[in-house]
């Protein structure tokens, strides 16, 4: 836990450290690339890089950690953990990229805090940095014990890829090896690499929809004309090619129980719950379900005919979409909750663009849903992770 010192210190020099992470940041991804260039090759994403967005997660990770140790020193905020230990397993992280996170992120914060810096302030912020560090560590040596091999990526070969609505595309995979295959468990993603025109390749998460514990995997790309990686894989990338994924992580699973569930998407925010229930078909279950979905058209939602068989499998499953561009027969307009009817002990769902999953959460938490009850998914770096 953090020393008693240490906590006065960062008690004291935390709405300052929050206030210029946002210089930080940019500058320590600035030297460690200058540094590490290689680091950019399949492990980091240059369109986050680009945008800010990767910058932005890091402080809100930062700031998250260090205000929980502020206000329950004697625990670990276990959420933020867990979500940065998946995303990082899924990228194959190692022990030995901490300390090369620490050295250049340092020489960062001794930059911008130079006015004020002193060797006390650095040594509480080098605590708080090893002690998330090392927590980081220990669940993901945990993930990589569960996975059924020891390989971080794996080479898969594309045997199926048919288009899944307006812009979407949905891609299967098989092994192209015998590297033994880690079941996936609902609502999980793979990371995949795919190689670039310039030779780098890229990485993104991609949740799996359908087949969670067979030997393939199956997922569907929104095309994202201005991206770099989806114009690839939608019009690069053909069937018997050969690339590499990663064993299954993601800790917004479907969790044990029989009570009531919600599960609401936007967009290709549909995917994760698609798997979802799709499991929940696939095991017969009986649970009370309520499947929300909202898009722009009916021929913009990726996995239409998946989800709306499932639903009509299920006895006690019931659908309602709301189109931005209004059919006979669908609600109109953008997603509410209002007027439906939520058991109090469900559980929620959420995928989704982050403006989306932030009303109907805070919706479902009107409603009287806890939030430890309300779960979300979120494609990229999480900036959800401070307020969630």
């Amino acid at each position: 836990m953090l020393s008693d010192q240490g906590r006065a210190i960062i008690e004291a020099t935390m709405p300052l450290v929050a206030e210029r992470l946002p210089v930080i940041t940019p500058n320590f991804y600035a030297r460690m690339f200058a540094a590490r260039p290689e680091l950019m090759d399949g492990l980091f994403s240059r369109s986050n890089q680009a945008s800010g967005i990767q910058q932005q997660a890091l402080a809100g990770s930062i700031v998250a950690f260090a205000s929980h140790l502020m206000t329950h020193p004697d625990s670990f905020p276990e959420t933020v953990l867990s979500r940065i230990a998946h995303k990082h397993a899924s990228l194959g992280i190692v022990p030995e990229q901490y300390p090369i996170v620490y050295q250049y992120l340092f020489e960062a914060i001794a930059e911008e805090l130079s006015d004020v810096i002193t060797d006390e302030i650095a040594g509480a912020w080098s605590e708080v940095y090893w002690l998330m560090a090392h927590a980081l560590i220990k669940i993901e040596k945990g993930l990589y014990a569960q996975a059924a091999n020891d390989k971080p990526f794996s080479p898969w070969v594309l045997t199926g890829k048919e288009p899944a609505g307006v812009g979407s595309m949905t891609f299967t995979f098989e092994p192209a090896d015998e590297t033994p295959v880690s079941p996936s468990s609902p609502g999980q993603f793979i990371t995949i690499k795919v190689p670039m025109p310039d030779g780098i390749y890229q990485v993104r998460q991609y949740s799996l929809h359908s087949d969670t514990h067979a030997a393939r995997r199956v997922f569907t790309t929104k095309l994202d004309v201005d991206g770099e990686v989806s114009p690839v894989l939608h019009h690069t990338v053909k069937v018997g090619d050969v690339l590499e994924l990663s064993n299954p992580y993601g800790d917004v699973t479907l969790g044990d129980g029989n009570h009531p569930l919600v599960l609401a998407s936007a967009g290709i925010g549909c995917t994760p719950t698609a798997s979802i229930l799709r499991s929940l078909v696939d095991s017969g279950s009986d649970r009370e379900v309520l499947v929300l979905h909202a898009d722009q058209g009916l021929e913009n939602w990726a996995l239409q005919k998946q989800m709306s068989a499932d639903v009509e499998k299920l006895d006690s499953a019931q659908l309602q979409l709301w189109l931005e561009r209004p059919e006979a027969g669908f609600n109109k307009g953008f997603m509410t909750l209002a007027g439906l009817d939520i058991p109090d002990d469900a559980s929620v769902y959420l995928c989704g663009p982050l403006p989306f999953m932030k009303s109907i959460r805070s919706q479902a938490l009107a409603s009287g849903i806890p939030a430890e009850r309300i779960h979300y998914e979120v494609f990229g770096p999480d900036l959800w992770l401070a307020s969630a």
